[in-house]
């Protein structure tokens, strides 16, 4: 089975939320939970000060865009660019070419302004795991995990070092599952 990743997908503008509501019913009637994870509409909220009145306002990071966790099959595919309010997915050339997924660097720091993450610690990611490290001095090794700080978003890695075992910190947006 291919890997779950993160995509574009373009709607009406102002319709992000319509559109997630309609997608999420739609992964459910249609029993694709198992290709279609989560439907992130980005959004941060920020404060407004006006007439010495504090009011939080949320705002779009990316009007006329929602992000899709999903196996990128045929079926997938076509429940979410079908979905009332989809106007089609970023990265695809057209002419029925699938989509390119975000990168996880790129999935990391959106997820990351909203207090997400791409990895759900404690769900899909746990002590003794095997990771990945994807970014910073240890990329491409591999490891295994000592210990989660969910709080802190990071992770303890045992890795080989030049034939030694060596604990190493690293966030959780540096590693990916092995």
């Amino acid at each position: 089975m291919e890997e779950k990743r993160w995509y574009v997908v373009n709607t009406y503008s102002g319709h992000e939320n319509k559109v997630k509501e309609k997608l999420e019913m739609r992964i459910e009637s249609m029993d694709m939970q198992d290709y279609i994870y989560r439907v992130v509409v980005p959004e941060q909220t920020e404060v407004e000060i006006k007439d010495g009145v504090k009011k939080e306002k949320v705002k779009k990071l990316f009007p006329g865009y929602v992000l899709v966790e999903m196996v990128m099959s045929d079926e997938a595919w076509y429940v979410v660019r079908n979905t009332p309010g989809v106007t089609g997915f970023i990265g695809s050339s057209g002419k029925g070419a699938k989509p390119i997924p975000l990168l996880p660097s790129e999935i990391d720091r959106i997820l990351g302004q909203m207090g997400m993450s791409r990895l759900e610690l404690g769900n899909e990611i746990k002590e003794n795991d095997k990771v990945k490290i994807i970014s910073g001095p240890f990329t491409a090794m591999y490891g295994r995990i000592e210990t989660v700080d969910l709080e802190n978003q990071t992770l303890k890695v045992m890795i080989d070092l030049f034939g030694q075992e060596t604990s190493v910190e690293v966030e959780l947006s540096q590693v990916e599952k092995a």
